[in-house]
Parts: structure tokens; C-alpha cells; sequence
């Protein structure tokens, strides 16, 4: 064998060999992934149904690479169970409410501030303003967010008529059982704290266990717990809002592209829910109302009260550090601009 054919078969040998390394490079690429995603919201609910179909849709448009399983109506437990979950592992991200994320972001209570947001038009200015803040802000804590999703204002439904803040003393009110911002609240308004997971309160309201709770229109009535309650007080209390969620460490195994079909994919899909949810909310507001629940409007002193617990609890949470100055700043800045500008 001459030295120039032994060259030649060394030069295939490392040509077939960088070829297979290539091969196992992209086939460890392609190596699919499942999603797996928790939520306490009920299956069968008009978002829910969208939401598999878009995951399937990114699984056939990733040629399986990227699969989701997405475990909803509370079988994984509740928002907080959800989290230790995708800490270990088990579980991969979750539609969540934002105010369990705390830990992540602190600041993304802002929206959540009592009695600070009065309508939805205020809502939609600070929104465009803060929102991608709060999605960044999340982002360095190590969760992938996507577009915010109103949850809705929260309404004070109870079995007694409720109009000022004193009406609430030694009531039996449900908290989230984990929610420092539930504690606080409960401090500042001096009622009787029922700590339960959400999947508890039907039968707390059933069993008397609890008196009231403050919930959007639409989640009372997903969760039925409109039928157990006679009273709601014509008051949004403060706005809520949720979070589709993924660990970052999922968002990174994928390939840069599959990365961003992902988000090219849920992203608009929950947009449409953010709009969706808040059409849903007016008419299960009106839909409560006429199944007998009596609608309680609070007097002018009433406000006047409810506006003091406000400017309290505005201000337990700066120094609980509950919200940093900054942000607290931001928002009473879009919301001053805001109000100066209505006629």
C-alpha cells in the first residue's frame, strides 16, 4: 500500500467519522421532549379545549419533538403544589394564578394592589405600560411567561350582605392557604382567615366552614360556589391576573426554532383568552345576579372607608417589601397621568 492510498483511506475514515458525529449531533438535537403542565381550572372549559388543541398543534409542527400533557381541574393539586412540583421536576410549568409566583418576581403583585385599579379602562393603561415588565421580571426569577391572562376583578360574594369594611369583622373569609398576600389583606381588614386550597372552599361554603370570599365573577361560577353564597357587593376589591408558565430550564433544551414556534404559538392564544376572559366575566357578573344572588351597593361613607383600607394596605405592602418603591411609583404615576387626563 502506498503512503498516498493509506492517506486516502484516513481521509474517509475521518470524513465518515465527522459525518456520524454530525448525525448524532443533530439526532441528539431533535430529541423530542414532553411539556408536562398542570392547572386547577376545570377541564372542558372553552380555553382549556383551545389550549390542547395548540399544544397537539406544536407537537405535529415539531414532528414530535415538543409534546405537552396538560393535567387540568386541580389533579396535580393546587397552584402552590404545582410550583414545588416543577421544582423537583415532575412537572414542567403550569396556567397558574400570579400571585402564587411571588417568589420568582415580588413586584408582580402591583396589579393586585386593593382597590387601587377602578375599571377596566385603567386596567388596559397600566397594562400596556407594566406588562412587559412583569413578564421580564418573572423571566430572570426562571419561569418562561407568556402573554398575561386577565383573570378579572375580584367581587366579595358572602352569605351576609357586606357594604363597609367593618361588616367584615369576625366573618369567616377564605384565604389561599400559602398567600402572604392573602395574609396581609386579612390583617388590614380584620376578618376571621379561613386558609384553604381553592379545590376546598365548595365544601367550606357548603359546610359554613366559610362566610365569603373575593373572586372574579367568572371563577365563582366555574367552581360553583355562586350557588352557595346570597350577597355580592358591587365593588371590584382588585384586579387578578394569571400566568401560562414553563420552567426556563424546559425552554432551553429546546432548539432555538422549536423555541420560538412555541411562542409564535401560545403567545396569540393567550391574547385571545386575556380578551375572552374579560367578555366572560361581564356576563357572568349579570349571570350571578340573576340567579338570586342580591347585589349590594356601598353609600358614599362606604367608599370613603373602603379607600382608607386602600391607602393602608398601599402602604403595609411598601414597607412588608411586598412591592418596591419603584414599581409602586410607576404605576401610581400611569394612573395619576391617567385620571388627569378624563374628562
Amino acid at each position: 500500500m502506498t503512503i498516498f492510498k493509506a492517506m486516502n483511506i484516513l481521509s474517509r475514515i475521518f470524513i465518515t467519522g465527522c459525518l456520524f458525529a454530525f448525525c448524532l449531533a443533530i439526532s441528539a438535537g431533535a430529541k423530542s421532549q414532553t411539556i408536562k403542565m398542570a392547572t386547577i381550572a376545570p377541564d372542558g372549559l372553552g380555553w382549556i379545549k383551545e389550549l390542547r388543541q395548540t399544544m397537539k398543534g406544536i407537537g405535529e409542527k415539531t414532528e414530535g419533538r415538543i409534546k405537552f400533557k396538560l393535567y387540568p381541574g386541580g389533579v396535580q393539586g393546587d397552584d402552590f403544589t404545582v410550583l414545588r412540583k416543577m421544582r423537583i421536576g415532575q412537572l414542567h410549568g403550569g396556567a397558574l394564578a400570579a400571585g402564587t409566583l411571588i417568589r420568582y418576581y415580588t413586584d408582580l403583585q402591583i396589579y393586585n394592589l386593593p382597590l387601587q385599579l377602578k375599571n377596566f379602562e385603567e386596567v388596559d393603561v397600566v397594562r400596556e405600560k407594566m406588562d412587559a415588565g412583569i413578564i421580564e421580571g418573572i423571566g430572570q426569577g426562571g419561569l418562561h411567561v407568556f402573554p398575561l391572562i386577565e383573570t378579572g376583578f375580584a367581587y366579595l360574594l358572602s352569605k351576609k350582605p357586606i357594604a363597609n369594611p367593618g361588616d367584615l369583622t369576625n366573618l369567616k373569609v377564605w384565604v389561599p392557604d400559602g398567600d402572604p398576600l392573602g395574609e396581609q389583606l386579612v390583617k388590614l381588614f380584620k376578618v376571621s382567615p379561613v386558609p384553604l386550597n381553592i379545590t376546598d372552599v365548595l365544601a367550606a361554603l357548603q359546610t359554613g366552614l366559610v362566610d365569603a370570599v373575593a373572586v372574579p365573577p367568572l371563577v365563582a361560577i366555574a367552581l360553583q360556589w355562586h350557588n352557595h353564597v346570597d350577597y355580592m357587593m358591587d365593588l371590584p376589591l382588585m384586579y387578578i391576573y394569571s400566568v401560562l408558565a414553563i420552567d426556563e430550564r424546559s425552554m432551553a433544551r429546546m432548539t432555538s426554532a422549536d423555541r420560538a414556534l412555541v411562542s409564535a404559538q401560545l403567545d396569540p392564544l393567550m391574547q385571545k383568552i386575556d380578551r375572552v376572559n374579560r367578555t366572560d366575566n361581564l356576563k357572568a357578573f349579570e349571570a350571578i345576579l340573576s340567579q338570586g344572588v342580591t347585589s349590594v351597593e356601598p353609600t358614599s361613607e362606604d367608599l370613603a372607608a373602603w379607600n382608607r383600607v386602600a391607602v393602608d394596605a398601599r402602604a403595609a405592602m411598601l414597607e412588608a417589601e411586598e412591592v418596591s418603591k419603584p414599581t409602586l411609583d410607576k404605576f401610581t404615576s400611569i394612573l395619576r397621568a391617567h385620571r388627569s387626563n378624563e374628562p
